[in-house]
């Protein structure tokens, strides 16, 4: 027989910022616990409920008793099993009695059992059939199992009413455990199973809700108890909510935001606020974080970007008459906005620049020095990057010196996520170029994965300085990352300065990078320069950044084999490699590019130039012409950027190509020989891999 099986916790309220994790972890648990206990139907679904005050789960499809099974056992060797005439042995006897007691059987003989070879050596095994569990003896102990596999934060340690004292995330007050309509006894946390729950704290119509049967849970919380259970239609019904209070504003609805007012509600409500229009005068950053951080509200903006002085709050409580709901969070958002302007006006007193000397008070890290000397090395990093581009150094200097100026701001130190933007606001204020002003929160650009580019030349210049001296400085004190652990963001990083260095196409040597970046730590007697090591670091972010993007593997290793000292040709590199890459000819040729490599490889010393007059065969000096006509198109085409053309200038050497190595040896026993050949292979090398290593397109 096979029915719904629903399983609720009651508690207290749980931890909101932990609330889905623990719903789909409780869900999953009991789902593998009860499959591996083989109590599932191959059709079953489980569907996960959390609200603040409980977790469930319903799993369709489960069973009342698990199927017998067939279980073969080893028993033991048979050199172990039988005396010197065949007869049982002492260990045998012992070893049949623990297993009749396992199969239910009075006893097992000698003539039960089967003679196999398990692999090493002869044995005895036993087949015997295990009657099916009931669900109550497999749910308990997958109950007791999965609790103790939730990603609890911290674990409450609570007494009950008889003494006893239990842990869990937070002390849990009924347990329901119902098979259809049956209850399925079992006790856990010094609780014994019903069909018997609690609805919503203030609006249930109903004290408590008896469950008549799993498949009624949800609709009977909803329309009784006034709680919707799931977190995932939860979440939905705030959002649409959210959307239609909305109207023409667009509002500011952050995911993580709402997962966390989700976790804090049973039965949202949506109601509208406003706050003093006296507010909009400050940064409205502030006041949106604010908002968002200590208060769980949604800020609204108009169609432009510019904030509103309304605001929406979700609700636990739905009322005909939410005035004193209204009020009561508007007074209290009233102090927090008054924070922020407070913060903001004092700051303005004192000029972003009158505060750097303070910055070398303030530890970057302990072996390397204070965030004035990390100042320093990022204004001269910004100058050499400024100098190789053409930019104004000035400016670039100007705003890498201010660029940490805001971390001793009010406003920074109550919110850090500011910064940067602060700092942009600050030096407007304080009369700043605006291209300084706007590069101080562009430094930090791009903050995470699919983030936006700084916009401004200055903004780029100390983005790349800043994150060059952060990767350069944190790995050269032998804190490289390790496995998962990147605690410094490395390689989010490394990803930046790639992305840069690629999407905005900026002509600057790698290698120029991160040894200007090296070189500006001299004189630290922590640091050990580590250029080689995150160059090759930078390749492979590199080689997962062009993968995202679609290239194929081997186009991607085509190109970075090379280890390119420049970027902003390397999209053109790829297109013109996969053009290649179609051509007929290709294969053939990256054949013999990988064939030219080897050959080369066991060479020690190669002369650059062929001597026409030492070419001897006809297939040789077939090929030496076709090159030195093909080597006009390619050179053209190569001065030119033109990579595509580049290589598919080399298809008209397949055939000469292919020719010569059928006809011709390359490894003669005469020296003079050898050398020129090997010459021209040579030669014929560099020509192919101007663009890429070809050989790495060889199926």
């Amino acid at each position: 027989m096979k029915q719904t099986l629903l399983v609720e916790l009651l508690t207290e309220e749980l931890p909101p910022k932990a609330l889905a994790k623990l719903g789909e972890a409780f869900s999953a648990a009991m789902f593998e616990g009860l499959s591996a206990r083989a109590f599932l139907e191959a059709d079953a679904v489980a569907t996960a409920y959390a609200t603040p005050r409980r977790l469930a789960v319903s799993i369709t499809g489960v069973r009342t008793t698990s199927p017998d099974k067939a279980i073969r056992e080893k028993v033991l060797p048979v050199a172990i099993a039988l005396g010197k005439e065949g007869q049982p042995a002492a260990p045998l006897i012992k070893k049949l009695a623990v297993l009749a007691q396992q199969a239910g059987c009075d006893a097992i003989t000698l003539n039960q059992l089967e003679r196999a070879n398990d692999g090493k050596a002869e044995s005895f095994f036993f087949t015997y059939t295990a009657a099916g569990q009931a669900l109550h003896t497999g749910l308990q102990a997958t109950l007791e199992e999965a609790i103790t596999k939730l990603p609890i934060p911290k674990l409450m340690s609570y007494q009950r009413p008889d003494g006893t004292t239990v842990q869990f995330v937070r002390p849990v007050h009924k347990l329901i455990a119902l098979h259809g309509s049956d209850i399925i006894p079992l006790t856990l946390l010094g609780l014994q199973t019903s069909n018997v729950t609690l609805g919503h704290r203030f609006l249930s119509t109903q004290a408590e809700i008896i469950i008549p049967s799993a498949e009624q849970y949800a609709d009977l919380l909803e329309q009784q108890g006034k709680v919707i259970a799931s977190t995932i239609v939860r979440k939905e019904k705030i959002r649409t909510e959210l959307l239609a209070q909305a109207g023409a504003d667009k509002i500011l609805m952050p995911e993580s935001l709402l997962d966390e007012v989700t976790a804090l509600v049973e039965w949202p409500v949506v109601y509208e606020c406003h706050f003093d229009s006296e507010f909009l005068s400050v940064p409205q950053e502030c006041l949106i974080l604010t908002m968002q951080t200590n208060q769980k509200y949604f800020a609204l903006t108009d169609q432009a970007g510019k904030l509103r002085s309304r605001f929406l709050i979700v609700s636990n409580v739905a009322t005909d008459n939410p005035q004193h709901i209204i009020e009561g969070n508007q007074r209290v958002v009233r102090p927090r906005l008054s924070d922020a302007k407070f913060f903001f006006e004092q700051d303005k007193k004192k000029k972003l620049s009158d505060r750097l000397t303070n910055l070398s008070s303030v530890v970057y890290h302990n072996k390397l020095g204070s965030q004035a000397e990390r100042n320093q090395r990022v204004v001269s990093i910004a100058n050499d990057i400024a100098s190789s581009l053409g930019a104004d150094s000035k400016l670039a200097q100007r705003a890498a010196q201010l660029s940490k100026a805001d971390l001793l701001t009010d406003m920074v130190g109550e919110f850090p996520e500011l910064q940067g933007i602060m700092g942009t606001y600050y030096a407007q204020h304080d009369g700043e170029h605006p291209d300084v002003a706007t590069a101080i929160s562009e430094h930090y650009q791009p903050r995470f994965a699919g983030d936006a580019l700084p916009v401004t030349t200055t903004g780029t210049v100390v983005a790349l300085a800043d994150k060059c001296e952060t990767l350069v400085g944190i790995w050269g004190i032998g804190l490289a990352p390790t496995g998962d652990k990147d605690p410094f963001a490395l390689r989010r990083h490394a990803l930046g300065i790639l992305r840069m260095l690629i999407e905005k196409r900026l002509a600057l040597s790698l290698s120029h990078l991160l040894q200007q970046s090296a070189a500006s730590f001299t004189g630290n007697a922590h640091f050990s320069d580590p250029s080689q090591d995150v160059m090759y670091f930078l390749y492979d972010r590199l080689r997962g950044l062009l993968r995202e993007r679609g290239y194929a593997q081997d186009a991607i290793e085509a190109v970075v084999a090379q280890h390119p000292d420049r970027l902003d040709d390397i999209t053109k590199r790829l297109d013109a490699v996969k053009a290649f890459a179609a051509l007929p000819e290709s294969q053939s040729l990256a054949a013999a590019n990988k064939r030219i490599s080897n050959i080369l490889k066991k060479v020690d010393d190669v002369h650059n130039e062929v001597q026409a007059a030492l070419l001897e065969e006809p297939a040789e000096q077939r090929l030496y012409g076709a090159m030195t006509e093909t080597r006009v198109a390619v050179d053209h085409a190569f001065a030119a950027g033109d990579f595509a053309a580049t290589l598919k200038a080399l298809a008209a050497l397949r055939d000469d190509v292919d020719a010569f190595f059928n006809d011709v040896m390359v490894m003669t026993e005469q020296p003079a020989l050898r050398a020129n050949r090997l010459a021209l292979l040579h030669t014929l090398h560099g020509m192919m891999n101007r663009v890429a290593d070809i050989s790495k397109l060889a199926a």
